[in-house]
């Protein structure tokens, strides 16, 4: 069991970081300036996905990578620690075209597509030519539950229809989003997994409507956590992805990728949550010593530092299993991640606040934003209380088998 990363992620991760912080950070700035103004996407968005493209950084999330599919194929134990790296600044994914939920659209796409499908959507979204947002969650229901969805496709002639409402939707407010992946019920009598199927949706297609660009914790997102109705929205029958009945799957199939991801950025944004805290409290004094030679900060930096490498090795072996066995072996581990790394990320961030003072709870510092990022994503891919559900059925489903063989005592002592 090796525990350093191989010679080609280490260059890789050395690579990220580099162009991050020679090209990225010193941008975020004029990013808010613009962001504030209302200019997005940002005037030097495309300049910098363009340079790193050319320095092959490019699609490194897509392990998978076809012959007319632009980019770098890596293992997800690879990607890991890029990601990770992408997940300091909220907005760097997209320029190595590696942000949600794109990633999880392609890697659909590239799975169930038809080659006229892929030549439509697919290549583009590799490109970077376009966005896209993935359309499943809804008002009226618990979505946790993709079964519950009530979103209806019918047949009429050589048509789909689409009718129904949905929200908390990634990326629909987004001036290049071009493509909804829509989840909705085409056999609503069928079995509860085999009703649901998924339609490939122009974004301009008449009876899409966008509502609103839902503010997150009172944080109103460019991109877009967006409501959309879809009344009476009509696409060709030739936009199914896959076969009918088969949504519940392949929902399942892009979820399991799209929150390892989620994790390994969010372990970026606790590492740099941790380094702001540790600078913070040796510059800052308070009667009369500084802040770190308090033995509640000094915990504080320490059990930030346990937290993030427990929760890291258990993201590395997620993306190992990943690539051994494929997602679905893998749920147990998917699970654990995405309940532990979230919550994880909340503590050590809200460490970093409570040690600059109210500068933290500022745009001043990142620590604000990256506080809302980890309790959104504590909702966003399943709530945590499913996660843990679905855990504990597994550990409860392995044990049927040795019941009782656990037992301390056969026979209480003293009772031959």
């Amino acid at each position: 069991m090796h525990f350093a990363y191989s010679p080609r992620t280490e260059a890789l991760r050395q690579q990220v970081r580099s162009f991050l912080d020679t090209h990225i950070v010193p941008r975020i700035g004029a990013w808010q300036a613009e962001v504030a103004a209302g200019h997005f996407p940002v005037s030097f968005m495309a300049d910098l996905k363009a340079l790193a493209r050319s320095e092959g950084l490019w699609n490194l999330f897509l392990p998978a990578l076809q012959a007319d599919e632009p980019g770098t194929a890596l293992s997800n134990l690879e990607y890991a620690p890029l990601a990770e790296i992408m997940g300091r600044v909220s907005w760097a994914s997209e320029v190595f075209n590696c942000s949600a939920p794109d990633t999880g659209n392609m890697e659909l796409l590239h799975l169930f597509a038809t080659p006229e499908q892929r030549q439509r959507w697919l290549l583009p979204l590799l490109d970077g030519a376009m966005r896209s947002a993935f359309a499943m969650t809804e008002p009226d229901v618990a979505s946790s539950d993709a079964s519950n969805i009530q979103t209806l496709i019918r047949r009429d002639g050589d048509q789909y229809v689409i009718n129904g409402r949905k929200w908390f939707i990634t990326n629909a407010a987004h001036p290049d989003c071009k493509l909804l992946i829509v989840m909705g019920k085409t056999a609503p009598d069928a079995e509860a997994h085999q009703q649901q199927s998924m339609l490939l949706v122009p974004f301009d297609t008449p009876g899409v409507e966008l509502l609103r660009n839902i503010p997150v914790l009172n944080h109103l997102a460019p991109e877009g956590h967006s409501e959309l109705l879809l009344r009476n929205v009509r696409v060709p029958l030739a936009n199914l992805l896959g076969a009918e009945g088969e949504g519940f799957m392949m929902a399942q199939a892009r979820l399991g990728p799209g929150r390892i991801h989620h994790c390994m950025r969010s372990i970026g944004m606790a590492e740099l949550a941790l380094e702001l805290m540790v600078e913070r409290c040796q510059e800052r004094k308070a009667f009369g010593k500084y802040l770190h030679q308090y033995a509640n900060i000094g915990d504080w930096i320490a059990e930030s530092r346990i937290e993030i490498e427990q929760a890291r090795l258990l993201v590395l072996k997620a993306a190992w299993m990943i690539d051994a066995v494929g997602a679905k072996a893998a749920r147990k581990e998917i699970a654990m991640i995405k309940a532990l790394v979230p919550a994880m990320h909340c503590r050590v961030v809200d460490r970093a606040i409570q040690v600059y003072g109210a500068m933290g709870l500022t745009p001043d510092t990142p620590l604000a934003d990256m506080w809302t990022a980890g309790r959104a994503l504590r909702f966003a891919d399943g709530p945590d209380q499913v996660h843990l559900r679905g855990i504990a059925h597994l550990e409860l489903k392995a044990s049927a088998a040795q019941r009782g063989a656990t037992a301390a005592y056969l026979t209480p002592p003293g009772r031959d």
